[in-house]
């Protein structure tokens, strides 16, 4: 499966961002075969608004199956369901941890945002 994760950095043990929309860069990371790239996502980091749609679109064009992350809001989550991409949230620690949690069951699919839009 291949899943993107929110992180503050470009390595896997950067922390997650908690943030989906506003996050420094996502970490795409093969489940399977363990190659993983980091795209940045300064574009939508510094966005006056719709950043969680954008970084919807950005990670349905990298093609995942999955997001990670700690936070999602309502149009993002949308976005994310129109696209088919599951969305798992609670996210915490380094990238690498939350890859291990998804992989060990510990984190929730979301069935719809767990925080209001425009949060910080």
């Amino acid at each position: 499966m291949k899943v993107a994760v929110t992180s503050q950095g470009r390595e896997l043990d950067s922390p997650v961002d908690p943030r989906f929309g506003r996050a420094a860069c996502f970490i795409v990371a093969d489940t399977e075969g363990g190659e993983h790239a980091a795209h940045d996502n300064s574009q939508n980091l510094n966005a006056l608004q719709g950043a969680g749609i954008q970084s919807a679109r950005t990670v349905q064009d990298l093609g995942v199956d999955a997001v990670v992350t700690g936070n999602i809001g309502p149009k993002a989550f949308t976005a994310l369901r129109a696209a088919d991409i599951a969305v798992y949230v609670g996210a915490a620690g380094t990238v690498a941890e939350a890859l291990e949690q998804l992989r060990a069951g510990k984190l929730a699919r979301a069935d719809g945002a767990n925080v209001e839009g425009r949060w910080a």
